[in-house]
């Protein structure tokens, strides 16, 4: 019996063909080799080799169980000392998201070194891919810096109610790479840290006082004397306006179809939409009761005969 063993220089499609004896040598000492092994010492190493690996991966899975649990501590106790030291809540988010990125590398590297990997090759890859998405994601850096920024300078915190880049609402939480503002109608938005910490900020909830202004308009002809009174005493008799800076009405225009009022109150900060819707609806329905009307765009028609 003949097997294909070389092929002829040049000619693929041809075998060489080995002689019948030296064929027969191989065969022979093939199948000595196979008849000499220790099957009971190959089956051996098998099992202490599987054992081995298997008591890897038992200790791996263990670190990991005992390392999040370690995680887990780690950040509670973070969190009772944020409290205890009455930390900003803007930080408090920041910090144990930081903390709990960091300790999660560390922990998935001790698991990769118990299974018997290379953790410096992986370091090294590692490196290599983060410079590599760190040029490709510029932006997600910069928000990322924008948010240590915010965290610095501290332009609003969590529960301020601001305005920026067109929306408005209350912060609810400052993440690492944007924050997340909840609007008066409950709907939540997500804008960049980058974008909103080099933007104009209108942080309403920074000052304790705000004054709230309510623009009235009075018909030509009406007596602005009586406005202004009645416009005080309704003031006077909230007890969410301030005494103090001093309630006043100005005269702010004469436009073409009405005489134009300016009431201006100081309040709380927590009380200016009460105010101000409350102070609304009291106005539409006091001053008409003092001879007082409110004007409309009307046109006047003069027909004259010649």
């Amino acid at each position: 019996m003949k097997f294909p063993f070389l092929f002829a220089q040049g000619e693929s499609a041809e075998p060489l063909m080995l002689p019948d004896s030296l064929q027969k040598q191989q065969w022979t000492e093939t199948i000595q080799k196979i008849s000499t092994l220790d099957w009971t010492e190959m089956w051996q190493g098998f099992v202490s080799d599987a054992i081995w690996v298997g008591v890897k991966i038992i200790v791996a899975l263990l670190i990991y169980w005992i390392g999040r649990l370690f995680i887990r501590w780690v950040l509670r106790l973070m969190e009772h000392s944020f409290e205890r030291k009455k930390v900003d809540i803007s930080l408090r988010s920041f910090l144990k998201n930081m903390t709990s990125v960091a300790f999660y590398l560390l922990l998935a590297m001790a698991v990769v070194q118990t299974l018997g990997v290379n953790v410096t090759s992986i370091i090294a890859i590692f490196s290599a891919a983060t410079l590599a998405i760190g040029m490709a994601l510029s932006g997600t850096m910069q928000n990322f810096a924008g948010g240590v920024m915010i965290l610095l300078l501290r332009p609003y915190r969590v529960g301020d109610y601001i305005e920026a880049q067109g929306q408005a609402g209350t912060v609810e939480e400052i993440m690492l790479f944007s924050t997340k503002i909840v609007t008066v109608d409950r709907q939540t938005i997500y804008v960049p840290n980058s974008a909103i910490s080099t933007s104009i900020i209108d942080n309403y909830s920074h000052s304790e006082l705000r004054r709230v202004d309510i623009k009235v308009s009075i018909s030509y002809g009406d007596d602005l004397d009586v406005a202004r009174k009645v416009l005080l005493d309704l003031a006077a008799a909230d007890a969410r306006v301030l005494k103090d800076p001093e309630t006043v009405v100005f005269l702010t225009e004469l436009s073409p179809t009405s005489v134009n009022l300016s009431l201006r109150m100081w309040t709380r900060n927590a009380d200016y939409w009460g105010l101000f819707f409350d102070m609304n609806e009291k106005i539409y329905k006091e001053l008409p009761k003092s001879g007082l009307r409110f004007p409309y765009p009307q046109l006047d028609v003069h027909i004259t005969k010649e």
